[in-house]
């Protein structure tokens, strides 16, 4: 069992393109439905619910093909890249 006092490291894998690509299908197919991608997303990523994020052009099911923690992580990827951090 590991030492709950050390820190604990996370590593995203080479699924790392694919939530990329996913976040960005979805996004543009929640915007033409006329959905707010960051609501949606938020909504999504702290319930689970998959209701969240819209079916049409089956942005739902690709959303669901990877882990909450893997989105997650590649949204924190591309905002401390985009900040330089």
């Amino acid at each position: 069992m590991a030492n709950l006092d050390e820190t604990m490291m996370f590593k995203v894998g080479s699924e790392e393109n694919k939530a990329e690509r996913i976040l960005l299908e979805s996004c543009i197919s929640m915007r033409e439905k006329g959905y707010n991608p960051i609501n949606q997303f938020v909504g999504y990523l702290l319930s689970g619910d998959p209701a969240y994020i819209t079916s049409y052009k089956d942005a739902r099911s690709k959303v669901r093909s990877i882990d909450r923690d893997e989105l997650l992580a590649e949204l924190v990827k591309f905002y401390l890249d985009k900040n330089k951090l």
